[in-house]
């Protein structure tokens, strides 16, 4: 069956740095700066994310609000559908749950590393048991994480939100073909890095017949009139990433340059010598006209949504995609 492309969209983070007491605040200003949604993390220590959609989505009228990501070992499917429920009933086709592994050093932390050491196990029996509850069925699973025995929803929503998966690699890619409505790509997303997702998407979609997937791709986005400014704030979040960030290195192929530059020992002086071709492949940074061209290419590489990611928590970048760069990319 071919793939149906949805239509683009524009998502800008709510960090969890940010105090959420400014949280409504800012909902209702990305909503009118023209974003289609806000999307939210749930990291470990600060602020959780279900509870902010709800002030999210309360504090907007339109406004998609996406969690992305819930961690699969820790939220167990039942009460994960029971919150999902809540808000898919009173904010109809507003939300938008992903789920994922959870960050590994987290998850060891506070002892929710998956007991099998399959991650991707884990992550496929919580999404199908989440979405075999939110549909109403009557839930039996007796797998390596879930176990659930005449397991049945009371309330169910009218709608059943679509499910996006966390993937980075080949076979959580796979698999977010295979079982989502939707995949979440991490930042230090490339164009190359994209089209390379979509073929494995893809790829797990012919596997479960599925014929839609929508890609969201988080993409660090600096702009201002000048360009230089936000160029080097850029580079600067660029090198603290790179040296984690191997698949998506690997997808740009400029693996063995990165192993180099790796080696110098000023954080700084990588910044430096980043080139511009690496900050254009993994950032919308500068001028509002090259961060706008940027955000075209991961449109045409087969992002369905670019999600704009305020460099290290900066509350201020919001005012200027509102005043700088919104007005080109909603032409």
């Amino acid at each position: 069956m071919p793939h149906t492309r949805p239509s683009p969209a524009l998502g800008v983070i709510f960090h969890p740095r940010f105090p959420p007491e400014s949280l409504a605040d800012y909902a209702r200003r990305a909503e009118a700066a023209g974003f289609d949604e806000l999307w939210l993390w749930d990291d470990c220590f600060l602020p959780g994310a279900l509870t902010s959609a709800s002030i999210a989505l309360s504090a907007t009228r339109t406004f998609k609000v996406g969690i992305g990501l819930l961690p699969a070992t820790v939220y167990h499917p039942l009460f994960a559908a029971m919150e999902i429920t809540t808000l898919a009933r009173a904010f109809p086709q507003r939300i938008l749950p992903g789920f994922g592994h959870g960050v590994g050093p987290w998850m060891d932390q506070i002892g929710a590393a998956p007991k099998s050491r399959s991650s991707l196990k884990t992550l496929e029996e919580t999404v199908t048991s989440v979405r075999q509850l939110l549909g109403g069925e009557m839930v039996n699973m007796h797998g390596l994480e879930v176990h659930l025995e005449q397991v049945q929803m009371q309330l169910t929503p009218d709608y059943v939100p679509p499910l996006y998966l966390g993937a980075m690699r080949e076979k959580s890619l796979r698999l977010a073909g295979r079982m989502g409505e939707g995949t979440i790509l991490t930042g230090m997303s490339s164009p190359a890095y994209v089209s390379w997702s979509c073929e494995h998407i893809r790829a797990g979609m012919a596997e479960a017949g599925r014929t839609e997937n929508r890609v969201a791709v988080y993409f660090d986005v600096k702009v201002n009139k000048d360009g230089e400014s936000a160029r080097n704030a850029a580079r600067q979040a660029l090198a603290r990433r790179l040296p984690w960030a191997d698949v998506q290195v690997e997808a740009q192929g400029i693996m063995r340059e990165v192993e180099a530059l790796m080696q110098k020992q000023d954080m700084d002086d990588i910044a430096r010598s980043i080139p511009d071709e690496w900050l254009d492949a993994f950032s919308a940074s500068g001028t509002p006209a090259q961060a706008s061209a940027n955000i075209h290419k991961l449109f045409d590489a087969g992002a369905d949504t670019v999600i704009f990611q305020p460099l290290d928590g900066d509350s201020t970048c919001l005012d200027e995609y509102a005043r700088l760069l919104m007005p080109l990319l909603k032409k």
